[in-house]
C-alpha cells in the first residue's frame, strides 16, 4: 500500500469543487452527481437544505432552471487532509440573474465542505455556505442592462 501525498490530495479536492461549481452552472446534472458521495449533506444559506445526493442534485435542479442564469466563483481554499477524509473552507462570490423577475442577485459567503477518498477518488460528504451578504437590484432600475447572451436560452433566444 503506498500512502498518497498531500498536495496531490489538496490539487485533487480543488479540481472536485471546482468541478462542482462548473457543473452548478452549466446544469450537468450527472457530472455534479458523480462528485457526491451518496450521503452527502448541503445546507445553502438559510432556506436550502438536503440530504443524500439525489435529493440535493433535485433540489438544485429546481431551484437553478433555465430561466435563472448563475455564476459561481471560489477562492482561498483552505483545505486540512486527515487520512482518507479532509475538510475545505471556500470563499463564494456568486451572481444570479433572473430575467423574467428583472432581479439581479450577488453576494458572498463562506462554504464549508468536508470530504472522503474512497475507491481512489475524492467525494464531497458535506457542502454548505453562510453568507456574509446578499444583495438584490431591480434591473428596471438599470436601464442600460442588457442580456446580450445566455448558454440556457433556446438557440437563437438571448
Amino acid at each position: 500500500m503506498t500512502s498518497r501525498d498531500r498536495r496531490d490530495d489538496v490539487d485533487a479536492i480543488k479540481n472536485l469543487k471546482y468541478r462542482y461549481m462548473r457543473c452548478v452552472d452549466l446544469r450537468l446534472w450527472d457530472e455534479l452527481a458523480a462528485t457526491l458521495a451518496p450521503e452527502v449533506t448541503a445546507t445553502y444559506g438559510k432556506r436550502l437544505s438536503y440530504t443524500g445526493r439525489d435529493e440535493v442534485v433535485e433540489g438544485l435542479k429546481g431551484q437553478m432552471t433555465d430561466d435563472v442564469i448563475t455564476e459561481h466563483q471560489l477562492h482561498h481554499p483552505e483545505i486540512e487532509i486527515n487520512g482518507d477524509t479532509a475538510t475545505g473552507v471556500w470563499y463564494l462570490q456568486d451572481r444570479v440573474i433572473v430575467p423574467a423577475f428583472d432581479t439581479y442577485i450577488f453576494g458572498s459567503a463562506f462554504y464549508d465542505d468536508a470530504y472522503a477518498f474512497r475507491d481512489g477518488r475524492w467525494l464531497i460528504t458535506k457542502t454548505g455556505y453562510k453568507r456574509t451578504y446578499e444583495a438584490m437590484v431591480n434591473l428596471k432600475d438599470v436601464p442600460s442592462f442588457r442580456l446580450n447572451d445566455n448558454h440556457l436560452a433556446a438557440t437563437g433566444d438571448h
